[in-house]
């Protein structure tokens, strides 16, 4: 027997305002994370290319001076915070550890790594922040964070002992993860500097202080400026204007609008964009070890940020936990 049932009127247009606008602002996020994926990924692979002409002082040097002019016009007419007592301290620290010390330390690392591994040894950082987090603020450590711990040191491992040049690439794996330390270090000093201003002016302070943190290096900067050819000198403005200024503006455009702990997720694409760019740009593609380590690296570092168990009491018993003095984190970066 045929259905008598009229047929349905297609849905109505969610005419609610606001809500195309809403739709419209989550996907420029979307694409503001891309940008800033690439770019990141984009300044391992400038480091490769600019190192045999510029030494890791000044090339970081170059790269700060620049982003700190390129963001000025923007944060003056938008209106510079300033920070106040203890805000001083976290922004200078911060300057002084992931702008300026980061920079050389990840460039000295190049000179030993190729793009793609060293992309992936820093991205150990988001598991030395949760490991901060569980000792210093006592929030204590879930059975996975430190599954993953055991599985993104096997894979630093892996790099180390599977080199060709063992004394050379354990090296670049030190400095590496000396890179990754002070990038966790820079995460949880910016964390707090952003409580006090807002990013666009914590970045701007960041970046100039930087600049004075790294003034030594520019008797040096001017002579291998001089001597350097003209593709490198623009690779190393172009970390400065679009793998610093641009893509920390577009970073704190999203941050505004997507979910921190999602946000932290995207970082995973750096090392896959560095290293088809690296193959695409230099003909560099990691070793078998490099690839192997990296990715239990990047591995180690997914289990590390899975939770222990459900939340609510239908969950709580199974959430094994080998110090539960506090709740985990919400977000470790």
């Amino acid at each position: 027997m045929a259905s008598t049932a009229l047929p349905q009127p297609p849905p109505a247009a969610d005419t609610r305002p606001g809500a195309s606008s809403g739709s419209r602002a989550g996907l420029l996020a979307v694409l503001a994370v891309l940008v800033t994926m690439t770019f990141w990924a984009s300044s391992f692979v400038a480091i490769r290319y600019v190192g045999p002409h510029l030494s890791p002082g000044p090339l970081a040097l170059i790269r700060v001076v620049v982003a700190t002019a390129v963001l000025a016009p923007f944060v003056l007419r938008r209106g510079l915070a300033v920070p106040r007592g203890r805000g001083w301290l976290l922004v200078g620290s911060y300057a002084a550890l992931w702008m300026a010390l980061y920079s050389v330390v990840l460039n000295a690392a190049e000179h030993h790594l190729d793009a793609g591994t060293a992309a992936m040894l820093v991205n150990v950082a988001p598991i030395l922040v949760t490991l901060w987090v569980g000792f210093v603020q006592r929030a204590g450590f879930t059975v996975p964070l430190v599954a993953g711990l055991v599985v993104a040191f096997s894979g630093v491992g892996i790099i180390a002992l599977g080199a060709e040049d063992t004394q050379r690439d354990l090296t670049g794996v030190l400095l590496g993860l000396l890179a990754a330390t002070l990038y966790a270090a820079g995460v949880l000093l910016q964390k707090g500097a952003l409580r006090t201003i807002d990013p666009l002016s914590a970045t701007w302070w960041g970046t100039a202080l930087g600049s004075v943190a790294l003034v030594f290096y520019v008797p040096s900067t001017v002579v291998e400026v001089a001597a350097a050819p003209t593709g490198a000198v623009l690779a190393a403005v172009y970390m400065g204007v679009f793998s610093t200024a641009v893509a920390f503006s577009l970073w704190a455009y999203a941050l505004r609008r997507v979910d921190a702990a999602r946000l932290s997720l995207s970082s995973y694409l750096v090392p896959a964009i560095a290293v088809l760019l690296s193959w695409a740009l230099l003909a560099e593609v990691p070793t078998v070890h490099g690839m192997v380590g990296g990715s239990l690296c990047l591995v180690g570092v997914a289990v590390s940020r899975l939770r222990g168990g459900r939340r609510g009491p239908a969950g709580r018993a199974g959430q094994r936990r080998i110090s539960a003095k506090a709740p985990q984190p919400r977000n470790s970066r």
